[in-house]
């Protein structure tokens, strides 16, 4: 009991501090880099970081569209940043060079190699022809992991913005190894269909639906068209974390073959869950136990002894 009220006590200070900072953000008169609106996010994120009870489906209605709210408002900050910042990449000879003045650039690079590493661990052969659906004006993922951990593979991006691409391909066109081998969409992938078939991989990003509901419509629409045996990489949010990204639990993966679901405790913010559509002539998909869906907290020490493990184990690039 006294670890319940504990619980309680310590939901009820988290929530009333992110909506102290929810309603800050939402007098802002722009969500535009600066130095306010910077320092608020800062705030908001490093409020969500710590490793929680909080179960954001259960709490009350009104908490739960503050919630919605204020993801839609994370959304479009970050979207914001990676515009300018993508502008000011855009202005060197070569912006594959510059990527590390993003300042969230090292989060990418923990986030891929942990993608990349989970993937590797169900895949036995580099991926031809990925699809990453949600890449913006700054695809630092598809970057990432086309110079680091796929060099021989071809990436698809899909934005539903035209400026959004336009911004990426400026940031590849004048690199050799990379240029070639990424290409840019503008589209709902919702809209997509025979295309969806060539990929190996596709990579769905945490604000591709903003709620369950659409999420879910995402993702039932990939497993109607993507290839029979083909892989999801979908990201996700877990514990406070779900006040800024929406979540994905294992029963949205409904058809798939859920492989491995982890839920980093360090400053990665995002959940990764990698799944498989059945191959062809297999029977419904089932959700098996994994042990990394067993889990959901790893400290710090775990997280980096799987990596290493999963590193000895990495595909050839």
């Amino acid at each position: 009991m006294g670890i319940t009220m504990g619980n309680q006590e310590e939901e009820i200070l988290l929530v009333e501090k992110i909506t102290e900072i929810y309603n800050n953000i939402s007098k802002l008169p722009s969500l535009s880099p600066c130095k306010e609106v910077d320092a608020l996010f800062t705030e908001l994120v490093l409020a969500c970081i710590p490793p929680s009870p909080v179960e954001v489906s259960e709490l009350s209605h009104g908490v739960q569209e503050m919630r919605s709210n204020l993801i839609k408002l994370c959304g479009e900050a970050e979207g914001l940043l990676e515009s300018h910042y993508s502008d000011i990449l855009a202005s060197y000879d070569n912006p594959l060079d510059h990527l590390d003045l993003f300042p969230y650039y090292s989060n990418y690079l923990k986030l891929s190699h942990l993608e990349y590493n989970l993937l590797s661990m169900h895949v036995q052969s580099t991926p031809a022809r990925v699809a990453f659906v949600g890449s913006g004006p700054l695809p630092l993922s598809s970057l990432v992991l086309a110079s680091r951990h796929m060099r021989g593979t071809w990436f698809h991006n899909y934005d539903l913005s035209a400026a959004a691409n336009a911004r990426a391909r400026r940031l590849v066109a004048a690199d050799a190894d990379v240029g070639p081998r990424m290409s840019f969409h503008t589209a709902d992938v919702r809209e997509v269909t025979h295309a969806l078939g060539g990929y190996d991989v596709i990579f769905l990003a945490a604000l591709v639906g903003v709620d369950r509901e659409e999420k879910a419509r995402v993702i039932e629409h990939l497993l109607r068209h993507m290839a029979p045996g083909a892989t999801l990489v979908a990201r996700s949010a877990h514990g406070a974390r779900a006040f800024l990204y929406p979540v994905v639990e294992p029963e949205d993966l409904k058809g798939f073959e859920l492989l491995v679901s982890y839920h980093p405790t360090d400053e990665v913010i995002n959940s990764v869950l990698v799944a498989r559509k059945p191959p062809q002539g297999h029977g419904p998909a089932v959700i098996r136990p994994c042990k990394c869906c067993e889990m959901p907290a790893m400290n710090h020490l775990a997280h980096a002894a799987l990596v290493e493990e999963v590193a000895l184990e990495e595909l050839p690039s």
